[in-house]
């Protein structure tokens, strides 16, 4: 049920579910410490609180909120890109276990690696070579540009919610196989039996209703289609994963947890993401970036090293 709108440090909240509520009860907490003697409770420091802690919940925060939020998102990245594009994969990354390095990369893709290799992990379950792909929430486009580029499909699409992101996309990759497109997870602008494969990374968890998506999903695929799903879940929450998938229509015909393999990586990457956030970013932001790319100490990374959150990379087929 909708509560009255909030306020914290000047921005307004509309108040619905256990988090915000969370969030505020924290704040009002910390004033209390500051009345008591405690450290000071400043506007700035709240308002760093708040979005390091939309940013750390997003997928819990109401479907209301978590739109804007994510337009906003990209378009202020974009903006502050215009002229040096730093962040094309935005997902936590993947790295080998005793060689982080998994994948023979061109030099322009380096600096992204580990996000690429969360990619090529993504697909690795089938060929892609001469086939339609589509991307469900392709973001800015770095992991769709890297398929389209290496695994040579005869058509990959990628779709996110997001405008500014689709323009960004089409605008910085150019490929002849490769397009982006604006659209709505839970009802895609394509007709039945599209495509041979659909790809999903570190997306899904964020859909207010995960059932119309692997709905959409299948309604796409043809019927000897690949639905590539890869994306973390709270480890109480992964059973209820798995028979929502098999509820909807598909077979979990393969499967590998990659939780430590996402530390690796978030590890490794460290020291490059704190030194971008460092120079690129105010530092109102600051604590936001570092929860959205799981630095170590964020409450992302615990999640992960603690296990709390797994990661998982499923190929799943048509059951029928």
């Amino acid at each position: 049920m909708m509560k009255s709108p909030a306020t914290a440090g000047g921005i307004n909240i509309a108040v619905r579910g256990s988090h915000v509520e969370t969030v505020l009860g924290t704040l009002n907490q910390q004033r209390a410490t500051a009345m008591r003697g405690g450290p000071r409770v400043t506007s700035g420091s709240v308002k760093e609180f708040v979005l390091k802690s939309m940013v750390e919940n997003y997928a819990e925060l109401p479907r209301i909120l978590r739109r804007p939020l994510w337009r906003f998102w990209h378009s202020w990245i974009i903006a502050r890109e215009k002229r040096d594009v730093a962040m094309t994969c935005m997902n936590y990354g993947y790295a080998g276990l005793d060689t982080p390095e998994t994948v023979d990369l061109l030099p322009e893709e380096e600096n992204e690696r580990y996000g690429l290799q969360m990619y090529h992990q993504a697909a690795s379950w089938v060929q892609l070579e001469g086939k339609d792909v589509l991307e469900v929430g392709s973001g800015r486009g770095g992991g769709a540009a890297y398929l389209a580029r290496h695994q040579k499909p005869a058509s990959y699409v990628g779709l996110d919610i997001s405008e500014p992101a689709i323009r960004f996309c089409n605008d910085h990759h150019r490929f002849d196989n490769l397009r982006f497109v604006t659209g709505d997870a839970e009802a895609l602008p394509f007709e039945n039996d599209r495509f041979d494969a659909v790809v999903n990374v570190e997306s899904s968890r964020c859909y207010p209703h995960i059932l119309r998506f692997f709905a959409e999903v299948k309604r796409v695929l043809k019927p000897e289609g690949t639905f590539l799903l890869t994306d973390m879940r709270w480890k109480t929450d992964v059973r209820q994963l798995r028979q929502q998938l098999v509820e909807s229509g598909f077979a979990i015909a393969d499967e590998k947890e990659i939780q430590q393999n996402v530390i690796r990586a978030l590890d490794v990457d460290d020291e490059r993401k704190r030194q971008l956030i460092r120079r690129r970013i105010p530092k109102l932001f600051t604590a936001a970036f570092n929860e959205f790319a799981g630095v170590r100490g964020s409450g992302r990374y615990t999640s992960f090293d603690s296990g709390k959150m797994d990661y998982w990379s499923f190929k799943l087929v048509h059951a029928s």
